[in-house]
């Protein structure tokens, strides 16, 4: 016996495919947007419909863009001698949200992983080491993640910049701020100690 229209089914299974969106959560949305005025679902469903229409890949960053380049490589306000190396775009929108950071980015696409199959001709790495020999790059930080994965990407574009008269740097890692030192793992306590700094 079918307990919800078809409908409100299809739209539970295709919500419930989104990361992070789990069976409960995607029934709460369906039955809030079953619930809610007619129009909201119009705009959401119009504003998934021409996403893909209008949004491409920055040709300098290979970040989202609007147009050939992004809002970030084309503002004259951004440094251009240094280059974050993050692995998606979303880790732009993280670092952008710090309202800090006042250099570029460069999205490699994702990471190094034997596993999956994916070796360092798959992602943005020769791009990268383009920008640096053509532009006028002081910095390049290596701001992949801290998994085994996000370090072999990084020790791997490191081997490949060591030559090239740029500084090489890495996010530091450490203890978050409201965490308790008895529950951090060795290797965050570890890097904590050795990234300490004068006070």
């Amino acid at each position: 016996m079918q307990i919800v229209p078809s409908s409100v089914e299809r739209l539970i299974t295709e919500l419930g495919k989104l990361p992070g969106v789990g069976p409960r959560t995607a029934e709460r949305l369906a039955f809030h947007l079953l619930k809610s005025d007619p129009a909201r679902s119009a705009a959401l469903g119009a504003a998934a419909q021409t996403l893909h229409a209008g949004v491409s890949t920055c040709t300098t960053c290979f970040n989202f863009s609007e147009g050939p380049e992004c809002q970030i490589c084309l503002s004259p306000k951004r440094s251009h001698a240094m280059i974050a190396v993050v692995e998606e775009p979303f880790d732009v929108v993280a670092i952008e949200k710090t309202g800090t950071y006042q250099g570029l980015y460069h999205v490699l696409g994702g990471v190094i992983s034997p596993i999956d199959g994916i070796g360092p001709e798959r992602l943005e790495i020769a791009s990268l080491l383009d920008r640096v020999n053509t532009g006028d790059v002081q910095e390049v930080i290596l701001a992949t993640n801290p998994s085994l994965e996000g370090e072999s990407t990084a020790m791997y574009i490191r081997a490949q910049l060591e030559s090239l008269p740029v500084t090489l740097t890495r996010l530091a890692r450490g203890l978050p701020v409201g965490g308790d030192l008895e529950y951090a793992d060795q290797i965050t306590l570890g890097r904590a100690l050795e990234g300490r700094q004068s006070f």
